[in-house]
């Protein structure tokens, strides 16, 4: 193992920190159901099953990274308030984990942001700063922001207290279906598919671990093929919480440690994935949530060997306009 290697390998979230978390959200997080899916059974063949973790409070996996990052924090440093640069559903999370803890938050969205995702911030109490389009504007005036009042900066995926959070959702795949062979998961940032790769590892590492990004941006698909995270020059998908123009340095090194393959779904195969739960499993997702069932519907990924298939479903944070226009029934 070489220099690079062993350094990578010292910073990987451990089994114990998977389950400090785990601890850590028993009272406040919900432990979302896995739901047997008679439609996907249909398509495939074979036996698939659903983590919709659309049912999590606000809506989406990020409230388990962003109240263990919270619940970590000297309480007079959290005091003095946080701040999350997010697409939207990062920014949710902290909005309620701030809550949760009496805090002020501030969360930096892109001028672009969904109205179900931005009201959503405001409901829970958050300060709203909208800057540019890219994780980069949002990072760099967040990083702007917390130097000017001394708030914490809230990251959304590159940190071991984010990934710990997020891989309870592989730690819970692995004990309520013991029998699981493959485990389907969205990849963004890579906080979430980092951590369930790696908790899913841990307990069970026989079983295969896929992640999922949109052909629009394929910042995972690219940092394997270099052997390394690379900022792609722009990205675009109606898949608007995957869309990290790079992947995060730490969910990287847990990539190439844990995660068998990345595959790639077209946009327009989101749609009929957001369709799909709707009507066949009556769950709302917004198009980042539906990504990995779009994955099984293509023939993308074979759900036929090594037992049943598990497809996270990341979130589901679209109103009702956003999902009539989504569906063209507008």
């Amino acid at each position: 193992m070489g220099n690079a290697e062993a350094t990578a390998s010292a910073e990987l979230v451990s089994l114990a920190e998977f389950r400090r978390a785990a601890e850590v959200l028993t009272s406040v997080a919900v432990r979302t159901p896995l739901l047997s899916s008679d439609a996907l059974r249909d398509i495939t063949g074979s036996d698939v099953w659903l983590k919709p973790e659309m049912l999590q409070r606000g809506g989406a996996f990020k409230f388990r990274g962003a109240y263990n990052y919270l619940a970590s924090m000297a309480p007079d440093v959290r005091a003095r308030g946080v701040i999350a640069p997010s697409s939207g559903n990062h920014a949710q999370a902290v909005a309620l984990a701030a809550k949760l803890f009496g805090v002020p938050a501030t969360v930096v969205m892109p001028t672009t942001v969904t109205r179900a995702k931005r009201d959503g911030a405001e409901r829970l109490g958050a300060r709203i700063e909208l800057a540019g389009t890219t994780t980069a504007h949002r990072m760099d005036r967040a990083l702007e922001m917390s130097r000017a009042d001394g708030s914490t900066l809230v990251p959304p995926y590159d940190d071991r207290r984010i990934i710990a959070g997020q891989g309870t959702v592989g730690l819970e795949i692995t004990q309520q279906l013991p029998s699981v062979g493959t485990v389907l998961v969205p990849v963004g940032g890579g906080g979430m598919s980092a951590g369930v790769a790696a908790a899913v590892k841990l307990t069970a590492p026989h079983v295969r671990v896929i992640g999922v990004e949109p052909k629009g941006a394929p910042k995972l698909t690219r940092a394997r093929q270099a052997g390394a995270p690379i900022r792609l020059e722009s990205t675009a998908s109606i898949a608007d919480g995957l869309m990290a123009v790079e992947i995060g340095h730490l969910p990287f090194a847990h990539h190439q440690r844990y995660m068998d393959d990345v595959v790639l779904v077209d946009d327009a195969l989101l749609r009929d994935a957001v369709l799909l739960l709707l009507e066949r499993s009556k769950l709302v997702a917004e198009p980042s949530g539906a990504i990995t069932v779009a994955a099984l519907m293509s023939g993308a990924i074979r759900a036929d060997s090594g037992g049943p298939v598990v497809a996270v479903l990341s979130g589901g944070n679209v109103d009702w306009a956003g999902l009539r226009e989504l569906l063209g029934a507008g």
